[in-house]
């Protein structure tokens, strides 16, 4: 017997959304409370913050006239929800879990039916009760981002075999998956580099051979994922990469646009590269993004798909931060994960002296080459 899932009010998703934009909590930890999937959760967020983005733009008043103001627009903008959405742009390259997250019980002209054969979804699919990440998923995640960190080239192939190998019985769809939920994938080139994100402007890499030898010559960006005792969050950083500098960084539940804009912000506020390099993931090609780089007159690098060693300095910042601070405190809640972070960066860039300065800190090699300019 199949039973239908839960058909969500407006009211009920903007609750969930305001839980999310809050950042206080994991996904996991939101989607138990509220008995909805994690990927609902980043849906209905994504829908809210490309509805509302003057609101998220603007930080002025008291929090508790933003958060009234806030609730009303997305009150108004997801109430529309069901008639606004166009369903023949829904079959993007999406994960099933994701399709069937957008799926909508109640729909007034579209039926069960109908929204299975527009998204690609097969209807078994959608009678499938989701589920969060188990337990077991969490476990397999953190094994994943630790050997990950010391063997960044391994693919799905070779990370499915060390888990086997650590009697582990998993299947390389799963790790797949998990891995793809983490914003991991191996750094060897892979096939048809050239290939743009849909429709997205993508721009060529131009540190090829080019010498770094000042500060705010060459300036990058990356997320990666950091592992919690409940849950994950990601993190986002902005570096110079001749004094390895840590410009800016901020941390998110999800992997989305609005916490990477405000990263770059932050750096811009305290100068500006001649190029900024980034990959192709969705956050750096989007036009929120690009916007603030292009205006500035900043030329703007994209590394090769599936080329991690393109960006090595970011990489190299990854692995310092996991080894010397997440693996070592493993957070107990994202405001734990973020007062960690704050303190382990300061230290970083003020105290933590680097071989390939000379034993000098960043902060120290960052401002006193801006003093002799």
């Amino acid at each position: 017997m199949t039973t239908l899932r839960r058909q969500h009010s407006g009211e009920f998703k903007a609750k969930v959304v305001l839980e999310a934009l809050r950042g206080e909590r994991t996904l996991n930890e939101i989607a138990a409370d509220y008995g909805v999937h994690p990927l609902q959760i980043t849906q209905w967020k994504k829908v809210a913050l490309e509805g509302v983005p003057t609101l998220l733009s603007s930080r002025r008043g008291t929090k508790h006239k933003e958060e009234e103001a806030l609730t009303a627009a997305l009150y108004q903008q997801i109430g529309q929800l069901k008639v606004e959405l166009d369903w023949l742009k829904k079959k993007w390259a999406l994960s099933v879990e994701e399709k069937s997250g957008l799926m909508e019980p109640g729909h007034p002209q579209l039926s069960l039916r109908r929204q299975c054969t527009l998204l690609g979804l097969a209807r078994g699919s959608w009678y499938d009760q989701p589920v969060g990440e188990g337990e077991e998923n969490l476990q397999f995640m953190r094994l994943l981002d630790e050997q990950y960190t010391a063997t960044p080239f391994y693919g799905v192939r070779r990370m499915t075999a060390w888990l086997r190998s650590q009697g582990y019985g998993v299947n390389p769809k799963r790790v797949r998956r998990l891995l793809r939920t983490m914003g991991l994938e191996a750094i060897d080139a892979k096939p048809r580099l050239s290939q743009p994100a849909q429709g997205h402007t993508i721009y060529p890499y131009l540190l090829r051979g080019v010498r770094v030898a000042r500060v705010n010559q060459v300036w990058s960006t990356d997320i990666t994922y950091i592992r919690l005792q409940s849950g994950f969050v990601y993190l986002v950083a902005v570096i110079d990469w001749f004094s390895r500098y840590v410009l800016s960084w901020a941390v998110s539940i999800t992997m989305d646009v609005p916490f990477c804009v405000q990263a770059l912000d932050d750096a811009l506020s305290q100068g500006q590269p001649e190029i900024f390099n980034t990959d192709q993931g969705a956050q750096f090609t989007s036009q929120a993004f690009t916007v603030r780089l292009q205006k500035g007159g900043v030329r703007m690098s994209m590394d090769g798909r599936g080329r991690g060693l393109d960006d090595v300095f970011v990489e190299r910042l990854w692995r310092t931060v996991k080894y010397e601070e997440v693996y070592v405190r493993d957070s107990e809640s994202v405001q734990d994960a973020r007062q960690g972070l704050g303190r382990y960066l300061v230290f970083y860039n003020e105290a933590r002296l680097h071989q390939a300065l000379g034993y000098l800190t960043p902060a120290a090699v960052y401002r006193g080459w801006e003093r002799c300019v």
